[in-house]
């Protein structure tokens, strides 16, 4: 017997190392923003808000477009539209094999879910990025599925959303990915014109070509609590600017004192203010919704 073993009291003993139960991996999950440590299915009840300070973590698509779509009439858009490789793009890695591990990552086929169904029994069209598929970024089929999506809401007459999580164009398809950011403005003009509301929610990150095309084209546009949203980064801005930003430069709360949004809703709360948004849209004069703007 060794010394320490003298030392323990006799109720403790050692345990066998093959005999020891591991903590599932995945039960714990640590908040970003106060290093609370919480149980992952109350995280998930919570729609991955945190209970104790409110910090808004990622979601996936699919996840989001859950909560916000009554559970019965959903259809998805454009889930037959595939990526290719028409430039033969190659940088450490060849696209295809890029392609092949943001499907594996993500668990989708591409960076937009578009789905057609109701928020509390109004007709939508809902569209939401996974930022999980090389970053949330827009190639053609991206483009492809979000026309797509407004034409749907265009034959309906009913409102299109769209939740955005991106880092904007993908450099993958060079010109191509820049051509969707004047295709689908293109196909909000359709909407413009028939006078039905365009809803975007901006989660974070949302930068680079889509906060320059259609994120911020929305009759609203909303955000989650403090999402990172703008066109270059924060700290590429410094560097060319040469001068610190003030603080919380990008965040929602900056943009809504500047006036870049109309409101910041908390996710728990994305649905029913979407269904009450929409309520009211419906109940307006025609003239209400004029261009891409609610006057």
């Amino acid at each position: 017997m060794s010394w320490i073993d003298k030392l323990l009291p006799p109720q403790i003993q050692h345990t066998d190392p093959a005999n020891r139960k591991s903590v599932p991996e995945g039960l714990w999950v640590k908040c970003p923003g106060c290093e609370t440590v919480l149980y992952s299915t109350d995280i998930e009840a919570n729609l991955s808000v945190c209970p104790k300070c409110s910090h808004h973590m990622r979601i996936g698509a699919r996840l989001r477009l859950e909560s916000l779509l009554d559970e019965k009439g959903r259809h998805e858009i454009g889930a037959d539209i595939y990526p290719t490789d028409p430039l033969q793009f190659k940088d450490s890695k060849k696209y295809p094999d890029r392609i092949k591990e943001a499907n594996d990552a993500s668990g989708e086929s591409e960076a937009l879910i578009v789905m057609s169904g109701k928020i509390e029994a109004i007709p939508v069209v809902a569209a939401c990025f996974e930022f999980q598929y090389m970053g949330g970024s827009m190639g053609s089929v991206v483009g492809e599925r979000f026309a797509r999506g407004v034409q749907e809401a265009n034959n309906k007459q009913c409102a299109f959303i769209c939740v955005t999580a991106t880092g904007g164009a993908r450099m993958q398809e060079s010109l191509l990915s820049l051509f969707q950011m004047a295709k689908t403005n293109s196909m909000l003009t359709l909407l413009a014109k028939k006078r039905l509301p365009y809803i975007s929610v901006l989660t974070d990150p949302t930068m680079g070509g889509i906060s320059a095309s259609f994120a911020f084209m929305g009759d609203v546009v909303m955000a989650e609590p403090k999402a990172l949203i703008g066109f270059a980064g924060p700290r590429v801005i410094e560097k060319t600017v040469r001068e610190k930003l003030p603080e919380g430069f990008q965040r929602s709360e900056f943009l809504m004192q500047k006036g870049g949004i109309d409101m910041i809703v908390d996710r728990r709360q994305m649905r029913g203010k979407i269904a009450r948004l929409l309520a009211l849209l419906q109940k307006l004069p025609e003239p209400a919704i004029s261009g891409s703007a609610v006057i």
